[in-house]
């Protein structure tokens, strides 16, 4: 390659692009105009460390980049259009690009839990040893049930919030590893199936379901996608298809991430669900009916509007500009 040719060829765009980086203020054409700038600047640069390695040249178009990239970012984050993109396009479509991973997730833990009760019920002693029976009937009388009214409404739906926050990220987190996510995923069931049992054989069913499906379809459904997003992040490196393994462990890695922050919203709706309405006056009926309108619509927005994004092209990950550069794979 000719790099005086090259420079020749592409001078003005260059500097078109190092004078739309120091706008303070851009339109839309502008800001589409720096987007394709940049995406145009990245390309020779490419080719001039793939063929001619000038390092003075190599050296001005890294930074024209940076600097260009540095643009892009800041305006994608101080507007309120990167939140509005985030929650109809980013979040929903990656919470269908991963569905297969937490719809699994979900259902074998259900069934897991069934699983658990059932065999608590059978074998009582799996809670008679732990517990005396003083104990055991104070859990079913006042403790269960007192547990959603010890506090303030704000006070236990915001605990409420942090607790379910840190076990979601605690599958998110843990997730590069594989197996402690599993650990997580089965406490949570053993706990939920050893509770149901011990409500149900002392003839509590419909308290207990009265007091958990309102926030739990809802809140439940959110740790299991926490859960096979991690599972998906483990994944990503134990088999990488076709990319390198610290590439899709990386395009993973911000898919999940940017779930994990939809998840806390998500997480938010729940524990002012179980702060507000379970432990309300309300009906079972009701409450329970608030609960399933509420898993319903996040499930609308997963396999509506997500399958709408995830088909337009959205996987969840972040915009082009800000992925960054690759180590090239070899062939």
């Amino acid at each position: 390659m000719n790099v005086d040719a090259l420079v020749t060829a592409h001078h003005e765009q260059w500097e078109r692009l190092d004078a739309l980086t120091k706008q303070r203020r851009l339109s839309g054409a502008e800001a589409d105009e720096l987007l394709d700038l940049y995406e145009r600047v990245s390309t020779h640069l490419s080719q001039v460390r793939s063929t001619a390695p000038d390092p003075a040249l190599v050296r001005h178009l890294s930074t024209l980049l940076t600097r260009a990239r540095l643009s892009l970012s800041g305006r994608h984050a101080s507007t309120w259009s990167g939140l509005i993109t985030f929650f109809t396009t980013t979040f929903p479509a990656g919470l269908y690009d991963l569905r297969r991973w937490w719809v699994s997730t979900m259902l074998a833990s259900v069934v897991l839990a069934v699983l658990v009760t059932a065999w608590t019920l059978k074998h009582p002693e799996l809670y008679t040893t732990q517990m005396s029976a003083e104990q055991i009937r104070a859990y079913i009388d006042t403790d269960f049930a007192g547990y959603y009214t010890e506090f303030a409404h704000h006070e236990f739906a915001t605990q409420v919030w942090v607790n379910n926050a840190w076990v979601a990220a605690q599958c998110i987190a843990l997730g590069a590893l594989g197996l402690p996510v599993l650990f997580v995923l089965w406490q949570n069931v053993l706990n939920l199936g050893v509770a149901a049992a011990l409500m149900i054989s002392h003839d509590r069913t419909a308290l207990f379901l009265g007091l958990i499906m309102p926030h739990g379809m809802l809140e439940l459904t959110a740790i299991f996608v926490a859960g096979g997003a991690g599972l998906r992040l483990f994944w990503s490196w134990v088999d990488p298809g076709a990319m390198s393994r610290s590439a899709s462990f990386a395009r993973t890695g911000r898919q999940v991430v940017g779930i994990s922050l939809g998840l806390g919203v998500v997480l938010l709706v729940s524990g002012v669900i179980e702060g507000f309405v379970t432990p309300s006056g309300l009906p079972t009926a009701a409450r329970i009916a608030i609960g399933l309108v509420a898993w319903c619509t996040f499930l609308a927005y997963v396999f509506a509007v997500g399958r709408r994004a995830h088909r337009a092209g959205a996987t969840g990950d972040v915009a082009g500009h800000l992925v960054g550069d690759a180590a090239p794979v070899a062939g």
